[in-house]
């Protein structure tokens, strides 16, 4: 089995840039900065033998270049227990247009349809058992957080192993 998911690449200036925001809080596993990215679909556990046929339906989408705005903070989980810390992305039009081809490509393939309601962001951390005041200080000093927009080119399906993201297959976005 493999664990499979689709993304968009941040450039390296921004994802070093998220990166520094990590810190502070206890019971937090900050995502390395090579690691950062703006999740389309996730996919989960496909056998091995199933990732030709996610290639193949995943190079039939069509799209024209994505512009991606990153805007403010914020957390999953409840206020009193959240259990990973995000960075917000712009919900446009095209970036939800683009996640609806990706995950209609994969349900023509034979996954199931994604049954969760799109929220594009950029997972920071994730958190075990962290003290709430921490969690809320954080989300206070990065709330106003805002970086220029970049436009993405391609989207990658990649294969996540032991903690890496293996980059397995990328799609032109022309």
């Amino acid at each position: 089995m493999i664990r499979l998911f689709v993304a968009l690449s941040i450039p390296e200036d921004l994802r070093v840039r998220l990166a520094a925001l990590g810190g502070g809080i206890e019971g937090a596993r900050w995502v390395p900065a090579e690691n950062l990215h703006v999740t389309l679909r996730f996919i989960g556990e496909v056998q091995e033998s199933a990732g030709e046929d996610l290639v193949a339906a995943l190079d039939d989408v069509r799209s024209g270049p994505v512009r991606v705005s990153l805007t403010g903070a914020g957390h999953f989980g409840t206020r009193d227990k959240a259990h990973s810390l995000w960075i917000g992305v712009e919900k446009t039009a095209e970036i939800v247009a683009l996640h609806e081809k990706i995950d209609r490509a994969l349900v023509y393939a034979g996954l199931p349809p994604d049954g969760r309601k799109y929220a594009p962001h950029v997972t920071l951390a994730r958190l075990r058992n962290a003290r709430r005041g921490r969690v809320l200080d954080w989300l206070a000093a990065h709330d106003a957080f805002f970086a220029p927009t970049f436009e993405a080119r391609a989207f990658t399906l990649f294969e996540s192993r032991q903690g890496h993201y293996l980059p397995l297959a990328d799609f032109p976005l022309a």
